[in-house]
């Protein structure tokens, strides 16, 4: 497959000193690997190389006009790839390292490719908190352009072994740090002078915004085809087989993921915790994609909190997949 691995199959690493140095060799050989955040496994190549980034889109199959977000360490790395408003870096301080991306004006002088930007003037930018990713930037030294390590528009992967079963064979490795302690996504923002605007919900609310910012947020309603952000097209974190919202009884050919009082053949958290609900979301669709039913349902999810992150993921998942959905997955 490439200098480090021949084999047409993908391997899974320890998070140890040498299964790291080989994840740093294989990204500066220009080559994707799929890495653990706390959110969900991202699948990480140099964000200066077009070609490594390029990579990335076709392992997974994503449609180049669908951008990717930036991985930095430290917030100096971050300062050489954006302009810095006063809101958004009182932002960073508060939520980096974590859960949260910015949407900000790409610096002219940046060295981000312009595939992970789709050609947009901006860029979005996180800085992790997991601690074997930051110590994969760290030992590569500079930033990584990393979105799900999966197939594109498919499940979004919370252990080493979804990202396997997902690119097997498409990406040569992907580092084993345990199960995703987030299990969603992170939270996508813009910020703007006089707003911030909610691209993508996600494990930092905007009831958490609220209280760290003056400006008001509103939400910004994407048409799904033309994303300014990751995350945003209509069909997407989807199962193979049809899925069906806010049921509280199932059908005979339905496998139900259940919330609280509603067991369901999977249950996202019994006692009707949304944190917990949200970390187990993923595994409990995979689990489903992998039951016998060819049908998912799903027990209705307050919308409140991270619950309307999770309701955002579930409401994409749900979406029809015509043609030109399909085509972007």
């Amino acid at each position: 497959m490439n200098a480090f691995f021949s084999s047409n199959e993908t391997i899974i690493l320890p998070c140890d000193s040498k299964g790291i140095e080989k994840a740093v060799q294989l990204i500066r050989g220009g080559y994707p690997v799929g890495l653990p955040t706390e959110t969900v496994y991202g699948l990480a190549a140099d964000a200066f190389s077009g070609e490594a980034v390029a990579r990335i889109y076709q392992a997974k199959g994503r449609p180049s006009f669908n951008p990717l977000i930036v991985h930095i360490a430290h917030i100096e790395q971050a300062a050489e790839i954006v302009e810095f408003n006063d809101e958004a870096l009182s932002l960073a301080q508060k939520f980096w390292p974590g859960a949260l991306t910015m949407v900000l004006p790409l610096k002219k002088d940046a060295k981000i490719a312009s595939i992970v930007t789709a050609g947009l003037d901006t860029v979005a930018i996180r800085m992790p908190s997991h601690p074997v990713m930051r110590q994969v930037i760290k030992a590569f030294g500079h930033p990584l352009a990393a979105p799900s390590a999966n197939k594109s528009g498919s499940i979004s992967p919370t252990t080493a072994l979804h990202v396997k079963e997902s690119l097997n064979g498409k990406i040569a490795a992907v580092l084993d740090g345990g199960i995703a302690d987030k299990g969603l996504e992170s939270t996508i923002i813009y910020v703007g002078a006089d707003e911030i605007k909610l691209l993508r919900p996600g494990p930092i609310t905007s009831e958490e915004l609220a209280q760290s910012s003056p400006l008001p947020i509103t939400e910004y309603k994407a048409d799904g085809q033309n994303p300014v952000a990751p995350g945003q097209l209509v069909s997407h974190y989807a199962p193979s087989q049809p899925v069906r919202l806010n049921i509280s009884q199932k059908e005979a050919d339905e496998w139900l993921i259940g919330f609280g009082d509603i067991a369901g053949d999977d249950n996202l958290s019994p006692s009707g915790d949304l944190t917990e609900a949200a970390a187990h979301l993923f595994s409990a669709l995979h689990r489903g994609e992998k039951s016998a039913y060819p049908r998912i349902a799903i027990a209705p999810i307050p919308l409140e909190g991270i619950g309307k992150a999770i309701n955002d993921r579930l409401g994409r998942a749900a979406a029809p997949r015509d043609e030109q959905n399909t085509s972007q997955r």
